[in-house]
């Protein structure tokens, strides 16, 4: 199963799904990093000083900069996406490069650092990998030449193919021999057979798509407007929406996380000029809201810990020196806080 964060966390397992192991099954001993939560700090534009800190919510270890600690070097970028597949993790920068490394040690496995203009998130499907890339400005700042680049090797590489697609494509995610894509900036999903490397149908939706995420067996997307969120699920086989669900949420971002009880959490902002942020939650048992479960200003990520009823808040602080992060229980009580990196912007939990 991939899992990524939100932003960044990308396919999610609701707190309701349970995974299970047979006794005759060889378990792989645990590295250092795979258990406990990984922290993305973004890093600050022209700085390029993107990394990953790992916390052990047992003891409150906080580890910073793990990547350059694996590998002797910094990671020299902006993080977008953290993607967790088939323990490999592949830390995404929109600066134009995928770094893979080991889930266990953080050890570098490859790269993917030539023929990419602004990555956003990644899937594997069919032994490759389909990198969502806004692609270059133009004139105007516009981005019309969008794409998904096609990595022949999960391991990393050169790119072989582009798949031209809507503008601005963000979440991707992974059933079958197809892979779905969330057009932010037009309104669509393209589906794309991996096999092929080319689009076979688009679906047009409401809003800004943003985030794919699973439950109940099937594919949910999250997509924002000025007023609302909606809420789709897909018919598979034939590429159609199943359900739309809308719901009275106002500035919406696409930061979400899901707790227990199907409970989202979800980044609100106001943006410029007043910086008025919230914290929402939506059940999605009874589509109950609460537009300001918790109020403040320069949110900027968020993660659940399910297992310790623990919801995790990133603020930039404005990006004036480094982040932090403080820890809710889920009546939105302020349980601790402690310093992150710059401009921390997603929990991936393991």
């Amino acid at each position: 199963m991939k899992k990524h964060l939100f932003h960044f966390s990308k396919v999610i397992a609701l707190a309701f799904i349970l995974f299970s192991c047979t006794n005759s099954e060889t378990e792989k001993p645990l590295g250092e990093f795979d258990s406990g939560i990984l922290i993305m700090n973004e890093g600050a534009f022209g700085s390029n000083d993107g990394e990953v800190y790992h916390l052990n919510p047992a003891t409150d270890e906080l580890k910073p900069n793990i990547f350059e600690s694996a590998n002797g070097r910094p990671f020299a970028g902006l993080l977008q996406d953290l993607v967790l597949e088939n323990d490999q993790l592949y830390l995404v920068a929109n600066t134009g490069k995928i770094e893979i490394v080991n889930s266990g040690d953080f050890a570098s496995i490859g790269a993917v650092t030539a023929d990419l203009d602004q990555p956003r998130s990644l899937t594997v499907n069919s032994g490759k990998l389909f990198i969502s890339d806004y692609g270059p400005y133009d004139a105007d700042f516009n981005t019309p030449d969008s794409y998904i680049a096609v990595v022949q090797d999960v391991n990393g590489g050169g790119v072989t193919n582009k798949i031209p697609v809507s503008r601005k494509p963000e979440d991707l995610i992974s059933f079958g021999k197809f892979i779905l894509v969330a057009g932010s900036e037009e309104g669509i999903v393209e589906v794309i057979d991996a096999e092929e490397e080319e689009v076979i149908e688009t679906i047009e939706v409401e809003g800004s798509p943003k985030v794919f995420f699973e439950a109940n067996g099937g594919i949910y997307l999250f997509s924002t407007s000025l007023e609302e969120v909606t809420i789709y699920s897909f018919n598979l086989d034939d590429f159609t929406t199943a359900s739309t669900d809308v719901f009275p949420i106002s500035n919406a971002t696409g930061k979400i996380a899901f707790g227990n009880d199907g409970i989202m959490y979800l980044i609100r902002s106001s943006g410029f000029p007043d910086y008025v942020d919230a914290v929402a939650t939506l059940s999605l048992f009874n589509s109950t809201v609460n537009p300001t479960w918790y109020e403040g200003s320069g949110f900027y990520g968020i993660g659940a810990d399910p297992l310790r009823g623990e919801i995790y808040l990133a603020n930039a602080n404005g990006f004036q020196g480094n982040g932090t992060v403080t820890v809710l229980d889920e009546s939105g009580n302020e349980v601790r806080d402690f310093e992150v990196g710059r401009g921390p912007s997603g929990f991936l939990m393991r």
